[in-house]
């Protein structure tokens, strides 16, 4: 293939810059991690205050008060962070996987994309908290297997719509421009569909991560083996132990957070404008 056909392809989404307004200043870098700081202060403040005030809900303890029993309780919570990690992360990787596979095969014939839309629709609008006790009976109180089942199904969705999307970006010029210039179809794939699809599976990987954190919360609440995060926030919410449960909560997040930031960073890594 000719050096001149790779040029005159279109960069990929991912790496094309929002063109800046006349006038227009970038923003500073250290304002991006200021300003997010700041109003989460603003926020524990106003928070402090209303408890301190007496007029507060009586299951809202103070931040400091969480904050001490998450600190107190952290081997603990620690433990049950660790096996929602675990279900969120199984669920993330095989239903991506699954994702990534039935998107392939979707582009690459219509028919079997009319036989998966209706699927795919029929899972998007599953209720969680409906289906999660079936599946916990179904595979024994004992197992992880259903949690995990329901953050792949979370996870699934949108994967599969970002990167059927995206392999559906390359525009039909642009093939026949390849295949004029005698690409295989190995280095079609490699020059053009993958980095046009790729912006898009990594946002999709972002969205699922967060989902699949929430799925596996949510599926603890509903039978299952008694550990996890979400099986500890109901269990203790329901004795009276309110600034336990809201350590909980707060594992709850870190863990989403870790996640998020995770897949943001390799969504960067992975559409960043690469060296000409």
């Amino acid at each position: 293939m000719t050096d001149a056909a790779t040029t005159m392809l279109p960069a990929p989404p991912g790496q094309r810059r929002r063109a800046r307004a006349p006038g227009e200043r970038p923003l500073p870098g250290w304002l991006r991690f200021v300003a997010p700081l700041v109003v989460g202060i603003l926020i524990l403040a106003v928070w402090a205050l209303w408890v301190a005030s007496g007029t507060a809900p009586r299951m809202l303890p103070s931040p400091l008060a969480i904050a001490q029993e998450f600190v107190l309780r952290w081997p603990i919570i620690a433990e049950d962070m660790m096996i929602t990690a675990t279900n969120a992360l199984v669920g993330l990787v095989a239903g991506s996987v699954l994702a990534i596979l039935f998107a392939a095969l979707a582009a690459a014939a219509r028919p079997i994309d009319g036989m998966l839309a209706p699927l795919v629709s029929a899972l998007a609008v599953i209720p969680i908290v409906a289906i999660t006790p079936i599946l916990n009976t179904m595979f024994g109180a004992s197992s992880q297997f259903g949690r995990q089942a329901v953050a792949t199904i979370a996870a699934f969705i949108p994967v599969f719509v970002n990167v059927l999307r995206g392999l559906r970006q390359t525009r039909p010029v642009h093939r026949d421009l390849m295949r004029a210039s005698g690409a295989s179809g190995s280095q079609t794939f490699r020059i053009l569909t993958l980095p046009t699809a790729l912006p898009y599976l990594m946002t999709g990987l972002r969205i699922a991560s967060s989902l699949a954190v929430i799925a596996a919360l949510v599926a603890e609440y509903f039978g299952g083996p008694a550990d996890g995060i979400g099986t500890a926030i109901a269990t203790y919410a329901k004795s009276g132990r309110a600034a336990l449960a809201w350590a909980y909560v707060l594992g709850g997040i870190l863990i989403g957070l870790v996640f998020f930031l995770v897949t943001s960073l390799l969504e960067r890594l992975a559409t960043r404008r690469s060296p000409a």
